[in-house]
């Protein structure tokens, strides 16, 4: 059997007030190929499919019409969605009977059944091979938030277990569990999440932190060490989780910020031999629409215009032509930048999409870090307490006195709701 797993698609994203829908339809026309081209089973689509919970229309009409082509060049392929932080849940599960009738399998969320337990029938996929029969069984585990994991209660009184953690751990085991009992020898179990593993490296200005109940980031023990393969979605840099070749971020399959310009952008096969996985292989994404950034580094606003200025990009049409962050160092407040750096790029098929200037940050000690206006935005109130601490003591902030001030923001944080 062969997989092929994708996330974070985004659609709807729009960068810097530029509408992606162009670059979103290359995708998925050459996703369709792909997925013929491969002679693949299932698709996995691993969370994020829309940028925001609020998805428009086009959006809506680009993911439908994407499902409809797929299946009609393909009508033996099975297809599983999970939910991701940014999507709905609910909007995402709407058209369910329509999908599944046409094997299109969607989990928006966690759902219990009258007793209030967590009914992980509805997470347990049976993947069906050409001849119709189960050739794998699927853990489609969409985002979870606190209310979707089962409560965890320490056997040691003594010993303080986060809530969150242990119970997507517990959840994940009960899943597995369920999966084992049906399988038969020969059958795969393929685990699907939307989260943030410990050590995975994220993107700097695209990706919304999840931080649940202190939880920055998730252990990849919490997965059995018989599951076969883990597709992971959320982190938009394709990686190994803790090094492990079947534990997967295939990453989104376009940049969706500039700090994403040197990813290699792809989807992943997966090759199934009986109950293990015997390959993967990425498949390089195709970029429709090039970023640049100019200069590579922040300079000066003189030698910056200057390169500008150089600039030579061929002659595409306007829904083709790259996209520009143009980087400058500033010693001071600089009012008439933007003028400057237009008439610089006159006449030049690009989009100027950002001007990012860059200041300098400077400590106690004198020692200096540049930070983008961007970096600021993105700072959280533990960001900016960790600095504070570090300026007024010079030492890293002691976790008591971090585990003192979550407490302190999530208490003014439900006085304010």
């Amino acid at each position: 059997m062969r997989l092929l797993h994708t996330s974070d698609w985004h659609l709807g994203q729009t960068l810097h007030n530029f509408d992606r829908t162009y670059e979103h339809q290359c995708f998925l026309d050459w996703l369709v190929d792909t997925l013929v081209r491969e002679d693949i089973d299932v698709l996995l689509i691993a969370g994020d499919i829309f940028d925001n919970a609020n998805p428009s229309a086009a959006a809506h009409r680009q993911l439908y019409r994407f499902l409809q082509q797929a299946k009609a060049r393909g009508p033996h392929l099975q297809v599983v969605v999970i939910a991701g932080n940014h999507d709905s849940p609910g909007r995402l599960e709407a058209p369910t009977p329509l999908l599944e009738a046409h094997g299109i399998i969607v989990v928006g969320n966690v759902g219990r059944n009258g007793d209030g337990e967590i009914d992980l029938e509805r997470l347990l996929v049976p993947l069906r091979g050409r001849d119709g029969k189960v050739a794998a069984w699927c853990l489609a585990v969409p985002f979870l938030r606190p209310g979707d994991v089962p409560r965890v209660v320490a056997q040691d009184e003594t010993l303080a277990l986060d809530p969150y953690l242990h119970g997507t751990a517990l959840l994940y085991r009960q899943a597995f569990a369920l999966a084992q009992s049906r399988c038969t020898d020969g059958e795969a179990i393929i685990a699907m999440g939307h989260c943030h593993m410990v050590d995975g490296q994220s993107s700097q200005d695209s990706e919304r932190r999840i931080v649940i109940g202190g939880t920055e980031a998730l252990p990849a023990s919490m997965f059995d060490p018989q599951v076969a393969y883990v597709a992971l979605g959320h982190l938009h840099l394709a990686q190994r989780v803790g090094g492990h070749e079947h534990r997967r971020y295939c990453g989104s399959p376009l940049p969706l910020s500039f700090s994403e310009v040197g990813y290699q952008h792809q989807v992943l096969r997966i090759e199934l031999d009986g109950c293990n996985t015997k390959s993967v292989t990425p498949l390089h994404v195709p970029r429709a629409v090039q970023l640049l950034r100019v200069p590579a580094q922040p300079a000066p606003l003189e030698d910056v215009l200057a390169a500008l200025e150089a600039l030579d990009v061929p002659e595409q049409a306007l829904h083709a032509q790259p996209y520009l962050e143009v980087r400058v160092l500033l010693d001071g407040p600089e009012p008439g930048i933007r003028a400057r750096v237009e008439a610089a790029l006159a006449g030049k098929p690009v989009r100027l999409a950002k001007i990012e200037p860059t200041r300098r940050y400077a400590t106690p000690d004198a020692a200096s870090e540049a930070l983008t206006l961007d970096q600021l935005a993105q700072l959280q109130p533990d960001d900016i307490f960790r600095r504070l601490w570090a300026q007024r003591f010079g030492d890293e902030a002691p976790p008591d006195q971090l585990a003192a001030f979550a407490e302190l923001t999530h208490a003014l944080d439900g006085g304010a709701a």
